[in-house]
């Protein structure tokens, strides 16, 4: 083992800059990788002994690779009151978010985010849904309907027409795809990233299915919400939100294919395709989201870079908005508040399009990435 030299460390809070959080972390994973005593706890730290100088690329290569599950630092025998003052999470999470919000498009929009995420989604889906709920009433204004073509239609597309939710949709959905495709692409050249194979990616997606880095070195999960206790519960609310969200937007893409292909319109019976997909997705993706807001406030904050906790949980309750409205407008389609549950539904979806590349959704991306870099790692 190699030898660790005493120095004397200063306290120290958040890191003001990308390179405060480079440097800390810098030194802190030299410890790491001197002691080795976490080797078998996750991904990161195999990852971490096999540097022997930790750049910047690296670095933010392993701040991407870690899932912040706290057990390193719960076992580390140099945290503080240490003098070395290891805490490996919360640094590493520093990185993390500022690597996010460097390769974002626009970058002020994720500071934005990140640091106010709840009040900012708030305005953005009270903003849209009043929007779609007057449109929704000029729709319906004699004279109007003819016009709009909501007075031959039926369900939803009585209220707004099946064009008009096209032409808002479309872009909403594309244009931050194309951000998040840039921000990716700039993450993958900064951490030296190379042609993808099969087996790499093949290798990452196995992974991020079995959420394999929330089940601890043994299996028994990590310690995220309480240092004495081993738990999967983040491990499975994660993997209910990720199910829950593909099985949604599955549901959105089989509708739109019955649509347009089979010409079979919506509003569809509960027994087909997209209300299947759609309801079970729904209940997951509420279940999920809410499990994992209890454990977030059941965390320490000191364990993460706390200047973005109101953004991680705006994107929580902004997940959990989608999910939950979407339900609402399910079980009250034959009720009187159809309009304005439409109209909030429709208003939280384009709102979580509309920030999804500075929300931390781009995380599941930013860690696909890392997962398929340190396969390729591993290969050399």
């Amino acid at each position: 083992m190699q030898a660790i030299e005493l120095v004397t460390i200063e306290p120290r809070g958040c890191a003001t800059s990308m390179d405060d959080s480079i440097s800390d972390a810098r030194r802190q994973l030299e410890v790491c990788n001197a002691c080795r005593y976490c080797e078998s706890l996750c991904s990161v730290f195999p990852a971490v002994n096999r540097e022997r100088a930790f750049s910047a690329a690296t670095i933010t290569q392993l701040a991407n690779l870690c899932h912040n599950c706290r057990g390193c630092h719960y076992a580390c025998q140099y945290s503080a009151p240490h003098e070395f003052a290891i805490n490996l999470p919360k640094v590493l999470a520093e990185v993390r978010q500022s690597s996010w919000q460097e390769s974002a498009v626009p970058g002020f929009m994720a500071k934005a985010f990140h640091r106010s995420g709840a009040a900012l989604s708030a305005a953005v889906v009270v903003g849209f849904a009043l929007l779609l709920w007057l449109i929704q009433q000029l729709a319906a204004t004699p004279g109007m309907r003819s016009i709009f073509g909501t007075d031959a239609a039926d369900g939803f597309y009585a209220l707004l027409p099946h064009n008009a939710m096209v032409a808002i949709f479309m872009p909403a959905l594309l244009l931050p795809a194309l951000a998040i495709a840039i921000s990716i692409r700039r993450f993958w050249k900064e951490v030296g990233g190379t042609p993808i194979t099969l087996t790499h990616l093949r290798g990452a997606l196995a992974s991020v299915a079995k959420m394999r880095n929330l089940a601890g070195g043994q299996g028994e999960g990590c310690n995220f919400e309480d240092e004495d206790r081993f738990s999967n519960a983040r491990r499975w609310y994660h993997q209910a939100t990720m199910v829950g969200f593909l099985l949604c937007f599955a549901a959105t893409s089989v509708a739109t294919l019955m649509h347009y292909l089979f010409d079979l319109q919506a509003p569809y019976a509960l027994f087909s395709l997209p209300k299947l997909l759609g309801v079970t997705g729904g209940v997951l993706l509420s279940a999920g989201t809410l499990g994992l807001g209890w454990l977030k406030l059941q965390a320490d904050p000191e364990l993460a870079d706390p200047r973005v906790w109101g953004g991680e949980m705006g994107f929580i309750v902004l997940l959990f908005l989608v999910s939950s409205s979407g339900l609402a407008l399910y079980l009250g389609a034959a009720t009187p508040w159809l309009a304005e549950l439409l109209a909030l539904h429709l208003g939280s979806v384009l709102a979580f399009f509309i920030l999804m590349p500075f929300s931390k959704m781009v995380h599941g991306f930013y860690r696909l990435a890392a997962l398929i870099r340190e396969q390729q790692l591993q290969q050399l």
